[in-house]
């Protein structure tokens, strides 16, 4: 796929559907490869991306993540080639297994063994049937992949791995078990902000939500963080999970992750999105 070495991660829930139509249409002119967008309890993935899509001419539209249980295997197979035939196969499909409150008490399904479940649908997938015609590129397949295990799942059976709130180092290490010639796509979280102050105040806010959850809690541990980083959170935390400063320092940690193996970083944005995007986009490295 098209998908450039930066893109755009946004919540996109935050947005009305006109306003995300502009955005989509913002990231591609400014020359980001891709849009990725998560999905909780907003809108369904599948109609976020359908709709981007027609809202964009040339842009990889990439689901981070559809929640596997959200759906059965054969809607997801049926929509990633829909998607694609559609789009001239500009739809990136993202999977992961999501979070137990997400999963149990949103959706009521169990959360036990999510690595077997993650095997088990792709699986299913492979299997799927579907009678529409076929798309010409059937788009790329990533999994969202923090520990060794998964991301040996997506470097068995996907085309790669989507890893988010990570650092350089685990780029590196995630590089190591994907091999050379699985996709990395990587989320960092970025603000223009030098004030540590203020920055910090930013990552804490953006962070919130996950400094609870088991996946996440447990791959900053694997880090070297410690459990005082953890409960602060401490500085030196907040600094490894935002890329703060200026331009340059936000590039540089950008960077940072193409030398650890990545093959494209989606940026974040914590703070002022429009302004950030035009200052990093790619046009402007052109």
């Amino acid at each position: 796929m098209n998908i450039g070495k930066l893109g755009v991660f946004h919540f996109l829930d935050t947005l009305s559907a006109p306003e995300t139509a502009a955005l989509a249409r913002e990231v591609e002119q400014l020359g980001y490869g891709a849009l990725w967008y998560p999905e909780a309890s907003g809108r369904n993935s599948m109609v976020q991306a359908s709709w981007l899509l027609c809202n964009t001419t040339k842009l990889v539209v990439a689901s981070g993540i559809a929640n596997i249980y959200a759906r059965d295997a054969q809607a997801t197979a049926s929509a990633r080639l829909a998607l694609n035939e559609m789009s001239g196969g500009r739809f990136l499909l993202g999977l992961g297994v999501s979070h137990a409150p997400l999963v149990e008490s949103m959706r009521g399904h169990s959360y036990s063994r999510p690595l077997e479940a993650m095997r088990n649908y792709l699986d299913k997938m492979s299997q799927a049937t579907y009678q529409a015609p076929a798309p010409a590129h059937n788009g790329e397949m990533v999994l969202a992949a923090l520990g060794p295990k998964m991301l040996e799942l997506a470097g068995a059976q996907s085309d790669g791995a989507h890893p988010y709130n990570v650092t350089p180092e685990h780029t590196r290490r995630a590089r190591q078990i994907l091999g050379p010639n699985k996709r990395l796509y990587v989320e960092q979280k970025v603000a223009l902000e030098t004030d540590p102050q203020k920055a910090r105040d930013l990552a804490r806010q953006g962070l919130g939500f996950y400094m609870s959850l088991p996946n996440y809690r447990n791959n900053w541990l694997t880090l070297g963080f410690s459990e005082d980083d953890l409960a602060g959170p401490s500085d030196a935390f907040l600094d490894a999970m935002l890329a703060w400063g200026d331009e340059n320092q936000v590039r540089q940690r950008i960077e940072e992750h193409y030398q650890a193996g990545a093959d494209h970083v989606c940026i974040q944005v914590l703070g002022d999105l429009q302004a950030t995007l035009r200052a990093l986009a790619p046009t402007r490295q052109e």
